[in-house]
This record gives structure tokens, sequence and C-alpha cells, in this order.
């Protein structure tokens, strides 16, 4: 079965991480976050990816080539950025056959997906506590019977993960009318199935939509976690190990360091003397963390510096990030509440008790900078020494 991997959203709720950085590349462990979509759909047996790109398209072809893991890739381009049903039509004409999509910006599992494909027509669901943030299935006598967007009232606890197994004829049923939301939505193809056809629902043992930088973070606690312990690079004899760590070829870790797995320790990156480095945490390629610095799950991306005297916890940094010595971040409230954080104009919960900072490519702390929790650190914002920061910039 051919799968389409819808990779050309612009990522716009993960501000500042996407900036210069595409979401589908932004890193999830060891590979960007659309390879493991990929791998899905590989071990679950697709006989060719067509990928949907759009901005950036150039940093998705370069990884993926004109095969992946021995499977073809085509890739298609969606021009106009307008629902998910655009983006499938942008796939139309590579088409042959019954067909997969998935969202490229979620992780699945991949025995899920497998018998997603064996059972289509098909779409997998999750149960979720709160089912009024996505869309929503209703299943009689294991036969789904609707899907709605977003209901104010669910009808069920059945979250629609965005993965389907489509017949032939749904490439006929593309063309559907603008909704309300001005977009061209999959749903809408997805409810004529459902009309026409007998669509089996596939649960999904786990999933996750990666689309906010605290998800991103807990797709990387999930990916790190799955890991074995391998050790490479330059490694102390004096350095302490523990767990499922993984340290690359080229990677350096000095003296006096504890990693306490899991973590991911990436080709170049360097661990100076008495650093102390906690699960899930990944340390992206020529990274570096000094002396006296402590990092805990958290996602260093690549050739960010956290060089002397810092903490770091429940944090996401971008690239070429610079944190001055000294420089604390905050990463628990007070009264026990979930830290919240802006995305798109909106002050929203994260739903978790613990998260530090999101900051952009490029941020340079001063030294004695203090981050409060939730803070939101634009591409190339600075601070001044010795400077508490409790808002956005």
């Amino acid at each position: 079965m051919q799968a389409v991997i819808l990779a050309a959203g612009q990522g716009t709720r993960m501000r500042p991480l996407t900036e210069q950085t595409p979401k589908p590349m932004l890193p999830v462990a060891d590979r960007p976050l659309v390879a493991h979509v990929a791998d899905a759909a590989v071990d679950a047996g697709a006989s060719e990816l067509i990928v949907v790109v759009g901005y950036e398209a150039d940093a998705v072809r370069s990884y993926f080539g004109d095969a992946y893991r021995g499977v073809e890739v085509t890739f298609a381009v969606q021009q106009s950025q307008e629902g998910t049903a655009d983006a499938v039509r942008a796939a139309r004409e590579y088409i042959d056959g019954p067909f997969a999509v998935l969202n490229g910006d979620n992780l699945y599992d991949t025995a899920a997906v497998a018998e997603l494909f064996e059972e289509g027509p098909a779409l997998s669901t999750y149960e979720v506590a709160d089912p009024s943030n996505y869309g929503v299935v209703s299943v009689t006598d294991g036969v789904v019977t609707g899907i709605v967007e977003k209901p104010a009232d669910p009808p069920t606890d059945l979250a629609n993960t965005g993965a389907y197994a489509f017949p032939a004829a749904a490439t006929a049923w593309l063309d559907v009318p603008e909704s309300e939301r001005g977009e061209y939505e999959i749903t809408d193809v997805v409810a004529r199935m459902i009309e026409e056809y007998e669509v089996t629902p596939v649960s999904v043992s786990r999933w996750l939509d990666v689309g906010r930088p605290w998800e991103l973070l807990a797709a990387n606690e999930w990916k790190v976690s799955e890991l074995d312990r391998r050790i490479g690079g330059d490694v102390s004899d004096d350095a302490d190990l523990r767990g499922d760590v993984v340290v690359e070829d080229g990677a350096t870790v000095e003296p006096g360091v504890v990693v306490e797995g899991p973590a991911l320790i990436r080709s170049g990156a360097h661990l100076g003397p008495n650093a102390y480095v906690r699960g899930a945490t990944v340390l992206g390629e020529d990274t570096h963390v000094g002396n006296g610095v402590e990092i805990k799950n958290s996602v260093v991306m690549g050739g960010s510096a956290v060089p002397h005297l810092s903490y770091v916890g429940d944090s996401v940094l971008g690239r070429d990030v610079n944190f001055g010595a000294g420089t604390k971040v905050a990463n628990l409230r007070h009264d026990g509440e979930a830290v919240r954080m802006t995305v798109k104009g909106d002050r929203v919960s994260t739903g978790r008790r613990k998260f530090g900072v999101v900051a952009g490519d490029e941020v340079k702390t001063a030294i004695n900078t203090s981050l409060d929790a939730g803070v939101v650190l634009s591409g190339g914002a600075r601070t001044t020494p010795g400077e508490n920061v409790t808002r956005d910039r």
C-alpha cells in the first residue's frame, strides 16, 4: 500500500522553533520528526512513500532522497496550504490504488499502522480524557459511523489520530467544499468513505500529536526511552553513564560527568568536567555542556552551548543558542499548577507540572540570567547580566 505522509504544515504553533527549521525536521531522538512517521509506514509494509511537502521541501527532500530504507520516495508539493484534503490532492497524480494517509507530525505505534493497512478501509482512534480538542470518531458494533471536528459536546472519547486507509475510489472524492474554517478537510473525505464503505476502527495503543513545543519534549521522552545503551566516542574512564545512555561516535565525555539514562549524546557533542545530564535528555550534534552544568529532561539542538554553572530543566533550546554562565531555568510553579505558555498569541496550559523555557535559534543569555517557567525567547533574543525574565520576548 502507498503511504501519503502530510509534511507541508508551517508549524506556527511550534514557533519560535520553526522560524528557521521546518517542523517535519525538528529533532526527535536521533532523527527528524517526520522520519519516525516514515519508519512506522515502512515497518507496516508500505510499498511507496509519497511525502507532501511545502515551504520546507528542500530540507525534507535532502533527508529522504529517492528511497528510504529501501522503499521508493516520491515528493508532492502542496502550493496553497489550504488544508489536509488539499495536501492529499497534491499527491493524487502519484496514487495508484488503495492508499494510506498519515500526519507527518504525529507519532504512532507501528503495530497500529500495520493493522490499519491490513484492515482498510479504516481509520485509527485513540481514547483521550478530553476529546473536545480533537476530531471525534463514533463507532457502533465495530464499524465507524461518524466523524466530527472538535465538537462542543463530543459524542465519544475516541480522538481521530489522522491516520487513514482509503480505497482507490477516494482519489475522486478529494475535491471537497471549503469548510467553515476556510480549508479543505480530509475529514470530509473520510465522511464520504463512511457513507460508501464499512470502515474499520483501529485502536492505537500509543499516539502523540506533536504540534506545540511541550509536545516535542514529550515526543523526545517517548523515543529516547526506546534507545538501547550504546557507548561510542571519547568517554573518560572517570565518567559515570547509568542506564540506557547512547553516546554517538565523535562525542566527548570528560571526567566527572554523570549521565542518567535514557539520554542521547549526539556526534560532536562535548560534555565538560562534572556536568550532570538527567533523562530524558537529547544533546544535539556539536552541542557543548560545560563544567558544573545540570541538564534535565531537555532537548538541546545542534550547535547550542550551556557552558558554565547553569541549570536547564524540561526545556527546548533551538539551534546555536548560548546560555551565559549562571543562567538558571525555573521549571516548576510554586502553586503546583500546570505551567502555561503562549501559543499564537494565546496563553494556554501545557498540561505539565514541570516545564521550563523554549528558546528559539541563536538566543543568547547574559551571565546570571534567571528564566521563569513557561517563558518563550524568540530567535535571536538577548538578555542582560543578572536579568530575571518573567515574560516572553
